[in-house]
């Protein structure tokens, strides 16, 4: 038994019938090169032989009662693994689009909470004979580092290596706890919490000084919650997704780093920046002023053990309102540069700290109603689009002999937040999944697009002279 962070409990809290909080990774392999062909029970063989290097997938949520402390996960005593694995083939005559419809629609469901929080889909039917696997797990269980961590515990780099090593142990399932079990845990977290607390209030206040003092100096500044500018993706949510999925050249993005002088993410959030201008402007809706991304960072240090959920927030400015890309890349990485700063500068656990102390009813009673009274639809965006970069493998990942192709990512959107673009690197491109609601972003497919443009149009701004 294992009690959930507040920070890996606050999406439970968070999650609405129309908030999704689950992930998608989409992994598409090339199954000709498998020892001994491929099939569907081949597959089913395969994960169950991995099972114990992904310990989410056996693990399912018991809430405490009265809500004295977060959840806990327990080894589910039920797990059935056949309950989380789906087969589908998809009509090879359209199957890019039907790849990204189903995706959407998987995305559109939420996960039963009696189980363990993922379900993956075999997808068959892609051209070339290839096969997709689209897993969906909660943000409670997995951030994008811990999944990116899980699918090297999965893939391997050696192609000829087949089998997984075994476990250093049986895996055992486990009673679920009794109410009297329960309670007295979550009397203890409570108290622990209330000891904790003078320090916690300490280390706030001298982190809101620090701030203060950083706000006062010339140095780059980031961008401000709730200071963007309202899009019409800036809503209220349905339970509907929509996906979209494009690949961008690796060195080519490269290329504009170099000539820019800038980070690798300061030139996916100016791709985003110029693909949201083109996407805004033929709307009519151009703002006059900045967007702001928040970027989620991992909080992650060096021997810290892996937790489901170690992430941060930068925010970012995204100028859309200016038409020349130099100028666009340039406030990028003053933005960058000073939301670097600031994180740095801060206490990078406080709001996680904070977290612990979330009272899960109230708050969660509290998020459904303002999702349930479509309140987005009202107020300011506290930011307008969450964009993150995951770096991923340069060499080429294998499974069972198969080969990783291409791998992509579908992050959560939020009430009044209603888009999300996550970029995965592997080999020698960067996999975009974009995704949103229909009635927010009617052409997602053509606002991913977009990004290809984006990308022409810095590499012809670095090749002009000053």
């Amino acid at each position: 038994m294992e009690r959930l962070t507040g920070q890996d409990a606050s999406f439970l809290y968070n999650e609405t019938p129309t908030q999704h909080l689950h992930t998608l990774k989409i992994a598409v392999v090339d199954p000709s090169t498998m020892p001994g062909g491929y099939s569907f029970a081949r597959v089913r063989a395969e994960l169950e032989q991995r099972l114990h290097l992904l310990p989410p997938f056996r693990r399912r949520i018991v809430t405490v009662p009265l809500q004295l402390s977060h959840p806990v996960w327990i080894e589910d005593p039920d797990f059935v693994l056949d309950r989380h694995l789906k087969h589908v083939t998809l009509d090879r005559s359209r199957e890019g689009a039907a790849l990204d419809g189903l995706i959407s629609r998987i995305a559109s469901q939420p996960l039963d909470r009696g189980r363990p929080l993922w379900e993956v889909w075999v997808v068959e039917g892609l051209e070339h004979d290839r096969v997709a696997f689209v897993a969906k797990i909660h943000h409670c269980a997995a951030d994008g580092v811990m999944a990116a961590e899980l699918l090297t515990q999965v893939f391997e780099f050696d192609r000829d290596r087949v089998a997984p090593p075994p476990p250093e142990r049986p895996w055992l399932r486990e009673p679920v706890p009794t109410r009297a079990q329960m309670l007295l845990l979550g009397l203890r977290d409570s108290a622990r919490r209330i000891v904790d607390l003078p320090a916690l209030l300490l280390r706030t206040m001298r982190a809101l000084w620090k701030l203060v003092q950083y706000r006062r100096t010339d140095e780059p500044q980031p961008a401000t919650p709730f200071a963007g500018a309202k899009t019409s993706f800036n809503g209220a949510l349905s339970a509907d997704r929509t996906f979209a999925a494009t690949a961008i050249s690796l060195s080519r993005v490269k290329a504009v780093k170099s000539s820019f002088g800038v980070t690798m993410n300061d030139v996916i959030l100016a791709l985003c920046a110029g693909a949201l201008r083109s996407y805004l402007e033929d709307r009519g809706e151009l703002p006059s002023k900045p967007l702001v991304a928040g970027v989620p960072i991992s909080t992650r240090t060096e021997g810290m053990p892996l937790r489901a959920n170690s992430v941060s927030n930068l925010f970012v400015s995204l100028p859309v309102h200016l038409g020349v890309p130099e100028a666009r890349i340039a406030a990028i990485h003053e933005s960058t540069k000073g939301a670097k700063q600031v994180h740095n500068l801060l206490d990078a656990d406080l709001l996680a700290d904070w977290s612990e102390f979330t009272p899960g009813h109230p708050y969660g009673a509290l998020v459904r109603w303002y999702s349930r009274k479509n309140l987005a639809d009202t107020g300011p965006p506290p930011i307008n689009v969450i964009i993150s970069n995951v770096p991923g493998p340069r060499e080429p990942l294998y499974i069972a002999g198969a080969e990783l192709t291409a791998i992509y990512s579908m992050g959560p959107i939020l009430e009044g937040v209603g888009l999300n673009v996550t970029v995965w690197s592997y080999r020698d491109d960067l996999f975009v999944g974009a995704v949103s609601c229909p009635q927010l972003v009617p052409d997602l497919a053509g606002l991913v697009a977009r990004l290809d443009d984006a990308l022409a149009e810095l590499e012809k701004a670095a090749k002009s002279p000053p």
